[in-house]
């Protein structure tokens, strides 16, 4: 394995390991909406929000306790969000990771209350986490922030109001940056905020390479959905035409897509030129974000 497979490889075990500790046995009332949380959280799935915690973790060498603790939150509140996100409401889909969609494998109601669930565990697993009290209240209003109504939330009711119309890539970038992006910025912010203030030029430097590592997700995501199968993705292919979705390469074509996709990698690197090591990873991840194929 090359040096970045084996980092891969070691974080996707931590952080599992870290979730299935976290999450309530299915031994334990109501057993049923535990089954569902741990059902949709520990189902697989690439971990990248966790790894890019445990990357900028490495670059700024945060003891991997507290790394566990923030990685778990965000994982958490993704798996919310896609359990709510899959709801007939919303965007209706029936396949996760190759497997049926929580409510598809429970009912609704049980995979509304999953989500709820996972989203107040999330925010429970940051007030244990190990650094000062300052530093919590700190990561709690980032994540709050990037996964409420200005953030994820927000970017899923944009998504859904523009469902049938031709928006610009303007506005496809911005519900994007709230949808998809933000959540993955709070991966670096959160670690970042525990060694540097926003007023730091490494704190900039590293929240421009995730914002333009969450763009760049989400135009590969939109690639994909044009280009692979059910099969490799995992869930249904072609949503988004069905939907009558504005997306990058309905806009401005595959080709035109592709090429954002490394126009964004390499402002991505550019940012971390700014540091003298230990970028390895980071580096990595941003690679395996635009060529991954599922």
């Amino acid at each position: 394995m090359t040096a970045f497979q084996r980092f891969q490889h070691e974080k996707v075990q931590q952080i599992e390991a870290a979730l299935d500790s976290l999450l309530p046995s299915t031994q334990l009332e109501p057993k049923q909406l535990h089954a569902a949380m741990r059902y949709s959280t520990l189902n697989g799935g690439k971990r990248i929000r966790a790894m890019l915690v445990y990357a900028t973790g490495h670059l700024l060498e945060i003891q991997q306790q507290t790394l566990d603790s923030l990685a778990s939150s965000i994982e958490l509140i993704h798996a919310y969000s896609l359990i709510h996100d899959d709801l007939p409401a919303m965007d209706d889909d029936d396949l996760r990771r190759g497997k049926p969609s929580c409510h598809k494998a429970f009912d609704e109601a049980t995979a509304i209350l999953a989500g709820d669930g996972l989203l107040t565990l999330a925010f429970n697993a940051l007030a244990k986490a190990k650094c000062s009290s300052e530093q919590k209240i700190t990561c709690i209003q980032l994540l709050s922030q990037a996964a409420g109504s200005r953030g994820m939330v927000g970017g899923q009711a944009i998504d859904l109001a523009n469902e049938g119309k031709s928006l610009s890539i303007a506005e496809i970038e911005n519900m994007h940056l709230h949808k998809t992006g933000a959540l993955i910025c709070s991966c670096i912010t959160l670690v970042a905020s525990l060694k540097l203030t926003p007023d730091d030029a490494e704190y900039r430097h590293l929240k421009h390479y995730a914002e333009c590592i969450g763009l760049a997700f989400q135009v590969q995501d939109d690639i994909l959905d044009e280009t692979s199968s059910t099969e490799t993705l995992g869930k249904t292919q072609g949503k988004d035409k069905q939907a009558d979705k504005s997306t990058y390469p309905s806009i401005l074509g595959l080709k035109a897509s592709k090429e954002l996709t490394e126009d964004l990698y390499n402002e991505a690197l550019l940012s971390l030129s700014h540091f003298d090591q230990r970028t390895e990873y980071l580096r990595d991840i941003a690679q395996f974000t635009i060529s991954r194929i599922s």
